[in-house]
Order: structure tokens, then C-alpha cells, then sequence
């Protein structure tokens, strides 16, 4: 039986598979400022065989006046989208970004909640594809859709009820449970917020930047080095115990992916995120760096 891969893959053993029908290749470009950019990209130029994914219309449901800027979709949409991709329960599906894993992160997570662990992402996306001088094609040719059939797993997932019950609670600030936010520090703290009408975080919340994962290359930093890091951001606390976030549970996954690699894993996506969070004015907000460490 072939065996599946779960994390991560290198541009050369991709490159090897291209021909292969039981794998497939998803496209996750994606820039929240130019949100068509990924679309206009990928028809420029893409891993040859590869499907796109739009982080708004195929990775994410509808906005609603309660929801985050990204809320998970229906699981049957979900799964609708992934046999359109080509992607069966025997298939390998790849995942890839234009080079850190942001958005493929997501779709990685995605899948794995409605059960199709099979999932990789590309390390070092197609930055790292094009510095292998591996091939790009232009032209689109499709995939034959296949059936994939799964359940959400919701085990996977807190909402924003559960993370107010736990601020209420005082769980976070006395360890019982942990929240892990990925967005960058300043953002954390408040400062020079540019994408959420609010700055701040959830009181009580830690700070772990999903870019402290990766080299200055965009590519994951090894296994060792990943468990050391979350090692001091959980301080002791388990991962079945810890719900990781963001500003719109994307780059939240690329959180839940480093500690998949770094053999972590059990924590769950607070899908919502900041952004869903601050749709209520009366749910409270803290300023500052993180000084739970």
C-alpha cells in the first residue's frame, strides 16, 4: 500500500508524481489585498497538472454579520469542491502558495477535517518549485472530478463561544487552557492594525507568529527546531489543551501544520478568529505584547 504524506513535501518528489493520476494539485495563491491576484497568477503560470483554489470562494463559506472574514464552508460544499479538484479517497492531494504556505496550510487543514488526511503541503511553495527549475505550465487542463465523501470532524474545531466561555472562566490566564494567536506581534499587541476595524487580542491569548516557524526562505524549519519553539510557547501545557488563531483561521492552520511537523499534535483551530471575535463590541479586548512568557 502506497503510504500517504501527511505534512510536508520537496519540489523534487513532487516533480516525480506529476504524471501520477492518484495524486492532485491544488493552487492556493492568494493576497488579501488583491484577492483576484492568485487567479491571475496561476494562468500565468502554475505546476503543471494543478487545480486553483480561491482562499474566499472554494476555501471559505459565506461572510455573515457574525462570522470572520473566513468562515469554514459547509463540509458538503467542501467536500464538493475537493472531487471537483480530482481529489478521491485514494488521492494525494498537494497543496501549495506562492511560497510560505500561508493559504495551502489551509487547505491542508480543510481536508484534514473532513477526513482526507492525506494531505501535504509543498515546503517552500512555488518559490521553492521555480528555484528547483522545475517545470510551470500555462495551459489549464482539468482533472476528471471524482466522489469524496466525508464528515466534518468538529472535535477539530472551537467556536467563539467556547473561547469566551474560557476567558469568563479565566482558563487562559491560569493555564487550564491555552490560546495561541499566529498573527505577527504587532498586530497581537495593537499596533499598526491595517486589515480588522479593532486592534488588540483575546485577554489572555499567547503570541506565536506563524512566521517564526519558517526560514528566511519560506520553508519550514526542521522537526527539532519547531518542537523546541512550541515547546516554550505551550510551556507545558498539552496540545489537546491549546486552540490556535489568527485574524481569519487561515494563517491559524499554518500554526496547527508546525505542530503537526514538529510531532505536536491535537490542538484545535478557533476558526472564527479575531476577526469574528470583534463583531460583538461587549467581548473584551487587550492591548500589548505578550507577557505570558
Amino acid at each position: 500500500m502506497r503510504a500517504m504524506l501527511t505534512t510536508l513535501i520537496e519540489p523534487a518528489e513532487l516533480a516525480a508524481h506529476l504524471a501520477d493520476p492518484e495524486w492532485a494539485i491544488v493552487d492556493c495563491r492568494f493576497d488579501l489585498a488583491r484577492p483576484e491576484w492568485g487567479a491571475q497568477a496561476f494562468a500565468a503560470g502554475h505546476i503543471p497538472g494543478a487545480m486553483y483554489a480561491h482562499l474566499d470562494h472554494d476555501l471559505s463559506g459565506t461572510v455573515t454579520a457574525a462570522s470572520g472574514r473566513h468562515p469554514l464552508p459547509w463540509p458538503a460544499a467542501l467536500t464538493a469542491t475537493l472531487g471537483r479538484f480530482g481529489v478521491g479517497a485514494t488521492v494525494q492531494l498537494i497543496a501549495y502558495d506562492q511560497g510560505n504556505g500561508a493559504y495551502a496550510a489551509r487547505l491542508w487543514w480543510l481536508a484534514r477535517w473532513v477526513g482526507h488526511r492525506a494531505t501535504a503541503v509543498l515546503n517552500g511553495g512555488l518559490a521553492a518549485w521555480q528555484q528547483a527549475r522545475l517545470p510551470l505550465a500555462s495551459e489549464f487542463l482539468g482533472r476528471a472530478p471524482r466522489a469524496l465523501h466525508g464528515a466534518a470532524d468538529q472535535s477539530l474545531v472551537v467556536s467563539t463561544a467556547q473561547v469566551a466561555a474560557a476567558v469568563r472562566a479565566d482558563e487562559l490566564a491560569r493555564g487550564v487552557q491555552l490560546l495561541v494567536d499566529a498573527r505577527s506581534a504587532e498586530r497581537f499587541a495593537g499596533v499598526n492594525e491595517t486589515i480588522d476595524p479593532v486592534a488588540g487580542h483575546v485577554p489572555g491569548a499567547r503570541n506565536h507568529p506563524f512566521t517564526a516557524d519558517l526560514t528566511p526562505e519560506g520553508r519550514f524549519l526542521p522537526e527539532p527546531e519547531l518542537r523546541r519553539r512550541w515547546q516554550h510557547t505551550l510551556g507545558g501545557a498539552p496540545t489537546r489543551a491549546t486552540m490556535v488563531m489568527c485574524g481569519s483561521g487561515v494563517t491559524a492552520c499554518h500554526n496547527l501544520l508546525a505542530l503537526e511537523v514538529a510531532r505536536l499534535p491535537g490542538a484545535r483551530l478557533y476558526a472564527g478568529s479575531w476577526s469574528e471575535w470583534i463583531r460583538d463590541p461587549a467581548r473584551p479586548v487587550a492591548l500589548g505584547a505578550d507577557a505570558a512568557r
